[in-house]
């Protein structure tokens, strides 16, 4: 590590749980973001600023100016341009030492097959469930742990994920695929500015946790966040052995 990223990322390294060794497992980790949006922004800009060595992020919209009121990696001037390319630009400002992987394109299964295996800890920062899932198929099957966020109106959750962890349930255990949900987009239904950046940023901090081995993930706990009067709820997960999805898999 060279003197400027020891001065760069010192406060870091003043921590006993991250030290020297752990910002090193940060620079050689690599991160994959799925959305450029309202969670995509801070938890791209928080995990540049870290030092995460090479972050990869899929998302197929261009930033509108309705983008702009939450959605703070994104400027005026990059109206119209792909989110990948303007969210790439943002966190090279922060960090120009971070490699970016912008892919302007929709998180299908065959671009989640090809990508996931790569990544050393999944984020999904979609909005929508068709997405969710693939994301959630192609991370146990290929026993990655993902990080999952999600924001409407004034609530908000975040839960890890993990198949390494023999008692952790999937997505689809939580929320089965086949079952029906209605899809509440912000679009129509709204969201509080903030809220998107306390989930992201958790999103963020959960991320390099794993990375660091640091403290007790959100593993099998899902965090549910009412920002009307800014309350936290914890719900302890089970797995189900049932899943269409994780129980079909052996564990790594």
């Amino acid at each position: 590590m060279h003197d400027n990223d020891l001065l760069r990322y010192s406060r870091h390294i003043l921590l006993n749980e991250i030290g020297v060794e752990g910002q090193e497992h940060i620079r050689q980790a690599r991160a994959l973001i799925i959305g450029a949006g309202g969670l995509g922004s801070p938890v791209a800009l928080y995990l540049s600023s870290a030092g995460v060595g090479h972050i990869t992020v899929v998302d197929d919209d261009t930033v509108d100016l309705t983008n702009l009121q939450r959605q703070i990696a994104h400027t005026q001037a990059r109206v119209g341009r792909p989110k990948v390319d303007s969210l790439k630009t943002a966190m090279g400002e922060l960090n120009s030492a971070v490699q970016v992987n912008a892919i302007q394109a929709r998180a299908d299964a065959a671009l989640l097959t090809e990508l996931v295996p790569q990544a050393d800890v999944v984020l999904d920062c979609c909005d929508n469930f068709v997405t969710r899932h693939a994301i959630n198929a192609a991370c146990v099957a290929h026993h990655k742990p993902l990080v999952s966020g999600a924001a409407i109106r004034f609530d908000g959750q975040v839960c890890v994920y993990d198949q390494r962890d023999a008692l952790s349930p999937c997505y689809a255990c939580v929320f089965p695929p086949d079952e029906t949900l209605e899809e509440t987009r912000c679009a129509t239904m709204g969201v509080f500015a903030p809220l998107v950046g306390i989930i992201g940023t958790l999103q963020a901090a959960e991320a390099l946790k794993l990375i660091c081995g640091i403290g007790q993930a959100l593993t099998g706990r899902l965090l549910m966040l009412d920002g009307r009067n800014m309350a936290f709820t914890e719900v302890r997960l089970q797995r189900n052995p049932a899943c269409p999805v994780c129980s079909r898999v052996t564990s790594a």
